[in-house]
């Protein structure tokens, strides 16, 4: 109970950027923590100042999908170098169970994987960090997070610019499933042209 109460004041948190003049910096920052420890998706964020300043949307899913990159990166140096921290991160979010399926998925579709967390609800920290531990090739991983993470920040900031606030319940309820779908999309095609 702690723990989701702890969880929800971290929301309301990150929400309140939103209404100061440092809410880019804020998103960057959120974005990249977010993808190598930090438990509260930029998500969030993002959809508040995309219906605050609509005309400024797509600035902010650039804004986003380069910091979560970048945090992407960071976590993956700290699965080569620092694994013993790294370990630690991972277990708050996955059991080591998980950890051996995050592997199959990297030995299976090599840094591809990477393109399944960052694109859906999985925590794409553990799959960044578990990429640099596995040693996953590199230029595909940051190739793979650009087109995942751009594809998710730059979905929400269209959806908002183009229906506005009247979006957001949608959004925030049937977002996952439309990742998941647009995901399994991305996926057929890129085996029906033998990319995978």
């Amino acid at each position: 109970m702690n723990i989701v109460k702890n969880l929800k004041k971290v929301y309301e948190w990150v929400i309140l950027w939103a209404y100061t003049p440092y809410a880019t910096i804020a998103l960057f920052i959120l974005a990249f923590v977010e993808a190598s420890f930090f438990p509260v998706p930029p998500d969030i964020l993002l959809i508040v100042l995309c219906i605050s300043k609509n005309h400024k949307a797509f600035k902010y899913a650039i804004i986003c999908t380069l910091g979560s990159v970048l945090g992407g990166i960071f976590g993956f140096y700290i699965g080569i170098k620092f694994w013993n921290i790294a370990e630690t991160i991972i277990y708050n979010y996955v059991t080591p169970q998980t950890i051996e399926k995050v592997r199959d998925y990297f030995i299976k579709y090599q840094a591809w994987a990477v393109a399944i967390a960052g694109f859906t609800p999985i925590p794409y920290k553990v799959f960044t960090i578990l990429a640099g531990f596995f040693r996953v090739n590199f230029s595909i991983f940051v190739i793979a997070s650009l087109i995942s993470r751009g594809a998710r920040f730059f979905i929400i900031a269209g959806l908002i610019y183009l229906f506005g606030e009247k979006i957001r319940y949608f959004i925030e309820k049937y977002f996952n499933i439309i990742t998941y779908l647009i995901f399994g999309i991305i996926l057929i095609a890129a085996l029906i042209f033998g990319l995978l």
